[in-house]
């Protein structure tokens, strides 16, 4: 295992009951320092606590005082003290700290490695296919780990704003509609009129969408199967016209003249934005 750079240790450290005995006795001090030196040397072996030098080869009292630059009396002293405040065990010659992995929360941290193992293989991948559809492109192998998940909560977050704005506009216009027509045919030709508003740049709000429908009754008030309204509303979407009008005459007896017809739209367009803006000051209409 790779060794770990920090250790865990409680800050009323030396208001525990050990310490004080540990305090009261000759080379108290050497003593201490022993004991975090051990601990430092736990987890620098990541070992859960055992203290081995290799797979065969466990740690002496003459090795750590060596590795700890210290009497060889001293540390045998405290390796003793130790034990008897059951500090540590020694099971078949080999020194180890009890539930080290415990209170070390070392499973944690074995989780969190796990975690961004599989996180940057992802990622790895990602950035091949990436630099494989883009031939000349440059991609970054160099990767700010912790950038990263910040920049992926913050699109989830920014997503989940966009979709709640968007599905609180869609189930509005939803509502209005379910509530005018069981007529599913009607229903997504005035989805299209909507689609066919926004193409244009003149997308329609709660209440344009309220004045069309209401206009839309009045011009078609005799139609019972819905298919007058529909006819009504795909001439709009046909010539991208804003509002709604009354279906053309086949008859060339009761078409009027394209100047009259072109003046009749004009001003309609005009009536049609004033209503939705909320600047009409006459809702008297000569024209229908």
């Amino acid at each position: 295992m790779s060794e770990v750079k920090w250790i865990k240790i409680v800050t009323d450290v030396f208001d525990d009951e050990k310490m004080l005995l540990i305090e009261s006795l000759p080379s108290a001090d050497s003593i201490i320092v022993i004991w975090f030196k051990l601990l430092c040397l736990a987890g620098k072996n990541n070992n859960s606590g055992v203290f081995m030098l290799n797979e065969r080869i466990a740690y002496t009292d003459e090795m750590l005082a060596t590795i700890f630059r210290r009497d060889v009396n001293t540390v045998r002293l405290a390796l003793k003290t130790f034990e008897m405040y059951g500090m540590i065990e020694v099971i078949n010659d080999v020194i180890t700290i009890p539930n080290w992995s415990k209170h070390q929360t070392l499973d944690q941290l074995e989780e969190r490695k796990e975690y961004m193992k599989d996180y940057m293989k992802k990622y790895r991948a990602k950035q091949k296919a990436l630099s494989e559809s883009k031939p000349n492109g440059k991609v970054n192998s160099k990767v700010n780990v912790n950038s990263l998940e910040e920049e992926r909560e913050e699109e989830k977050e920014g997503d989940k704003d966009k979709n709640i704005k968007k599905e609180k506009k869609k189930s509005e216009f939803d509502l209005i509609i379910e509530t005018y027509t069981d007529d599913l045919q009607l229903r997504n030709t005035i989805y299209e009129f909507i689609k066919m508003r926004k193409a244009i740049k003149a997308p329609m709000t709660s209440n344009a969408l309220n004045l069309m429908l209401k206009k839309l009754d009045k011009l078609a008030h005799n139609d019972v199967f819905g298919d007058e309204r529909i006819a009504i509303l795909e001439q709009s979407i046909m010539n991208s016209w804003k509002g709604i009008f009354e279906l053309k005459e086949t008859s060339s007896s009761n078409k009027k003249s394209n100047f009259g017809d072109s003046m009749r739209k004009l001003y309609e367009e005009a009536v049609i934005e004033d209503e939705e803006n909320g600047t009409c000051a006459n809702n008297d209409n000569t024209w229908f």
